[in-house]
Parts: C-alpha cells; sequence; structure tokens
C-alpha cells in the first residue's frame, strides 16, 4: 500500500481564517514564496496547489476584478504570466498549461477580494481519480524545491 503524506491540507483547513488578504501581506512580509517582484505586480508559489509548480500572480494593489486594473498592471501581469510559463516550461519540461482567473465566488475564487491569475502546469495523463474519488491532489515535489527550479529559470531570463 503506498501512502499519500499531504500535511499542508490538514494546515489549511484547521487553521484559523486570517481576515487579512494574503495578496497584499505576501510582498509587505517577503514571503519566501514569491518568485518574482515585478512593477506593480509580483508572483507566488500557491500555498496549496491543484498541481506541482501552480503559480500566481497578482496586482500589489487590492483590487477584485479585471476591470479595475490600470493599464500598467495589466501589461505587467501579462508579462509575468509569459515569464513564468517560459521559465516553468524550462524548469519542468509540462506537456501545457492552464492560465486564467476565477473572478467572484460564484466562479470558483476561493480569494475573491484580490485578483489574481493562476498559472498551472499540465502533463499528459496527470490527471486521476484521486480528486474526483478522494478530493485530493497528488503533489510530487516539495513547493520550496520547485519555487527554487522556477526561480533559477527567471534568473536566467533576466
Amino acid at each position: 500500500m503506498s501512502t499519500l503524506w499531504a500535511p499542508w491540507r490538514s494546515e489549511y483547513i484547521t487553521r484559523p481564517k486570517d481576515p487579512s488578504c494574503v495578496f497584499c501581506a505576501a510582498p509587505q512580509n517577503n514571503d519566501p514564496l514569491i518568485l518574482k517582484k515585478g512593477t506593480s505586480s509580483f508572483v507566488i508559489m500557491n500555498r496549496f496547489p491543484y498541481a506541482t509548480g501552480h503559480c500566481l500572480v497578482a496586482p500589489y494593489r487590492h483590487v477584485r476584478d479585471i476591470a479595475e486594473i490600470s493599464e500598467e498592471e495589466s501589461r505587467d501581469i501579462n508579462s509575468l504570466v509569459q515569464e513564468v510559463v517560459a521559465a516553468t516550461r524550462k524548469a519542468m519540461n509540462p506537456d501545457g498549461f492552464n492560465v486564467g482567473m476565477n473572478i467572484g465566488s460564484a466562479a470558483g475564487a476561493g480569494i475573491a477580494e484580490h485578483l489574481h491569475v493562476h498559472i498551472v502546469p499540465r502533463w499528459a495523463g496527470d490527471t486521476n481519480f484521486m480528486p474526483v474519488i478522494t478530493d485530493t491532489h497528488i503533489i510530487s515535489e516539495h513547493i520550496m524545491e520547485t519555487r527554487n527550479k522556477i526561480a533559477r529559470m527567471l534568473g536566467e531570463a533576466e
């Protein structure tokens, strides 16, 4: 029998809910999961990823809707998305990506108060019965190891 070890899921479910915005706090606290800071937005690893390498790009400004961001924020967000996709491709060799936003809780946004873009690397055959039957995602690598791989590739791009 194999053992599935995902202690961060328990942490997420049982911890007290912090009323502050994680996307506002991360850059202020120099969160170690931040991959890159842009002029008006930043890239951070998703602490509770759907797949290994799942990153998020968010503006520094606390804004909830894409219709509310400035042209500068839009350019910076899109530029960082492109850079992260390229760096993740070099670091992890995925077969594809899901890139997108969930705007509003009805659309599936877990943190609806602060706009963010999901970048999820995908591999052929990476979906299986685990999420459907057990509501469990299998993450095959420690988040800091993945972060460091992608960060090295981002550094090479600069």
